[in-house]
């Protein structure tokens, strides 16, 4: 099906971020909680029958697979940020339309029955109006699910540098899909505290994952880009060992890192 590349046409921060995605090449190995949550997904969605699956910031495809062995779809229209994604996604699902490019920007059509997106929509200029576009992407009686993180994710990281992504609260996407006439709305939280051997492991576990920890939150007022230096980094090991350390069932020490992810489910009347 035809490809649309729109990437020279993305701003400078979805460049960076696209960038960021593409060079981790090993996601899937490491992006465990991700594939946990696409399965939290596929259990939201009501009907296996599809007229139109619209599926927004599609990734490596973890989300894709799921979609194309458990929904059928008349037809498929699969967004994503980075270009290097193109060939994976065609080949999950060789009859859908991949469309390139920035989702709160680009036209991604109207009427579809299903809208899903698994861990992209916080990486929005604005997230919550996914909520508005994906209410007039959507026909009467089709399903919005999608999944996003919580103001505690990443808590450990926020503390100790202040650096990461702004998330709406839950009730600010309760609001945002009320106001948008959404009905039968569902938000579930699911926390994941996963386990690292050394707080240097989960930085570089971030890496791998396509997030980086030099961004500062969109909404800072502060746009100076956070910069690891020798001294902050062994700081931030010893401040991170002192505060979030704890002895496992094996009497290891070792550090966490928490991911709280928000599911969310709505029906456009």
């Amino acid at each position: 099906m035809t490809t649309f590349d729109t990437a020279d046409d993305l701003s400078v921060r979805k460049q960076t971020i696209a960038r960021h995605f593409a060079n981790a090449s090993d996601y899937d190995q490491h992006a465990s909680i991700q594939q946990t949550v696409c399965q939290y997904l596929l259990d939201s969605i009501a009907h296996t029958k599809q007229s139109s699956v619209l599926e927004v910031g599609a990734g490596t495809g973890q989300m894709t697979r799921l979609l194309a062995d458990h929904i059928q779809g008349q037809y498929w229209l699969i967004n994503e940020l980075c270009s290097e994604q193109t060939a994976t996604l065609q080949s999950i699902l060789p009859t859908a339309e991949i469309i390139i490019g920035d989702a709160e920007t680009i036209d991604l059509a109207e009427n579809h029955s299903l809208i899903v997106s698994a861990n992209a929509v916080q990486w929005f200029d604005n997230p919550l109006s996914f909520v508005t576009q994906s209410a007039q992407r959507l026909q009467s009686g089709g399903q919005l699910v999608f999944s996003t993180f919580t103001p505690n994710n990443f808590l450990q990281i926020k503390t100790l540098t202040g650096q990461g992504l702004h998330y709406p609260d839950i009730d600010e996407w309760q609001l945002a899909l009320d106001s948008a006439g959404f009905e039968n709305i569902e938000l579930l939280i699911r926390r994941f505290d996963l386990p690292f051997p050394t707080p240097y492991a989960i930085l570089k576990h971030m890496k791998l994952t396509g997030v980086s920890t030099n961004q500062t939150q969109v909404k800072s007022e502060d746009t100076q880009t956070f910069v690891w230096t020798k001294s902050r980094l062994q700081q931030f090991e010893s401040d991170y060992w002192q505060h979030f350390s704890e002895v496992d069932e094996t009497g290891q020490l070792m550090v966490n890192l928490t991911y709280e992810v928000l599911i969310i489910s709505a029906f456009k009347p």
